[in-house]
This record gives structure tokens, C-alpha cells and sequence, in this order.
């Protein structure tokens, strides 16, 4: 994807400079570092809003991590909801807000059931992002 973003770029298709689907891929890419570090995003979700970054550029890739931000919100609650543990989802998320030292250990501690894919909250803020833009 990252690949089909920097080529439509360089080949002048998609309206980017190639500096700016570069600087798109490298925001992307920084802008969801932290959460991997944390251990609230694997890998995969990196790349992923990277690649987004060499497609829609740095202009736009910033809107579309705000965007799963929120999508990634209303997510969770979706889940916790059809799980039954928002009560705990929503305790686990004060202790993070209240102690964000050890927001780390809290995530790492998580059931496996309070975990969830994050790519398609992604899919969804990179559309939004797109088309509102």
C-alpha cells in the first residue's frame, strides 16, 4: 500500500509530490509509534497508518489519525459492549488517565478479552479523512 502511494506520487497520478508522500509515510508512521510502544497498537497498525501517510500525504494523514482516534473510541466501547465489560473497560481507561506512568502496565495486563483488532478503526478514520479532508 505504502509502495502504491510513493508510485502514484512519483508518477504525478495522485497529486502528491513525492516529498510529500514520503513526509505523509513518515508522519503516519510517527504519529502511531507511541501507541506500539505503549502496546496498545501492534506493528501492523504502524505500518498501516504509515502506508495511509504515503497515500493521502502529511496534510491529510494527521485528520486521518485524529479520525481512528475516534473511530478507535467508539470501537471500543462497541466491543466492550457486545463483550459485557464496559464497566471494566471504562475503570481500566480511568486508571490510565489518572496514573498515565503507568499506562504500560495497565495495557499489558489487559484480558485478552478486552482486546481488538484496530485496523478497521483505521480503515474507518482514513476514509472519514479522505473524504471530509
Amino acid at each position: 500500500m505504502a509502495g502504491i502511494g510513493i508510485g502514484l506520487a512519483a508518477s504525478g497520478l495522485s497529486g502528491l509530490s513525492l516529498g510529500g508522500s514520503m513526509l505523509g509515510f513518515a508522519l503516519g508512521l510517527v504519529l502511531m509509534l507511541p501507541g506500539h510502544a505503549l502496546g496498545a497498537t501492534g506493528a501492523g497498525d504502524v505500518k498501516l497508518m504509515a502506508a495511509v501517510g504515503a497515500i493521502v500525504g502529511p496534510a491529510h494523514v494527521v485528520n486521518a489519525f485524529l479520525f481512528t482516534a475516534v473511530a478507535g473510541g467508539v470501537l471500543a466501547v462497541v466491543v466492550a459492549l457486545r463483550r459485557r465489560r464496559l464497566s471494566a473497560t471504562l475503570a481500566g481507561t480511568a486508571r490510565i488517565i489518572a496514573a498515565p506512568s503507568g499506562a504500560r502496565r495497565e495495557i499489558e495486563s489487559a484480558v485478552p478479552a478486552s482486546r481488538f483488532a484496530y485496523g478497521p478503526a483505521i480503515a474507518v478514520g482514513s476514509v472519514l479523512a479522505a473524504l471530509i479532508g
